[in-house]
């Protein structure tokens, strides 16, 4: 494992060593909430194995992570019902990318609401447990 890899919080979180309010996983992949929503129902989607960036990352693994991202998508609409969501992946410092390990954002929007990628303000636990909690069974019962 790299530097990079043990050090990396999502790699962390893949590992049960941080905590996350999960909603979906599988083989490949990995989803949950971001604990500094852009918007409610933010979800990241990233593989477990360590890619920083789009350049590093295999095309099985995109693959699988737009997949999880479109099964996650169907539940937060499902859920929240938002007038649209936007789906973004940054690639380096310059593109706004913070953590640098792969990862999809998935960010219900409402019209008028405005648009930044990342949240300033930590998400409250029981909504993000309440939501995590309703995504999963969502997700687990859509097949």
């Amino acid at each position: 494992m790299s530097r990079r890899a043990a050090d990396c919080i999502f790699c962390r979180i893949v590992r049960g060593e941080a905590p996350s309010f999960r909603v979906h996983e599988d083989a490949l992949t990995l989803a949950f909430l971001d604990i500094a929503p852009v918007s409610d129902g933010h979800v990241l989607v990233i593989p477990r194995a360590h890619f920083e960036n789009l350049f590093e990352v295999t095309p099985d693994v995109v693959a699988a992570v737009a997949v999880s991202s479109r099964r996650v998508a169907h539940a937060l609409r499902a859920e929240l019902a938002p007038d649209g969501l936007a789906v973004a992946q940054l690639n380096g410092e310059a593109a706004g990318q913070t953590v640098f390990h792969y990862h999809m954002h998935l960010i219900p929007r409402r019209h008028g609401d405005g648009f930044v990628f990342h949240g300033r303000a930590p998400g409250k636990p029981e909504r993000l447990r309440e939501l995590a909690a309703a995504l999963c069974e969502r997700i687990r019962t859509a097949g």
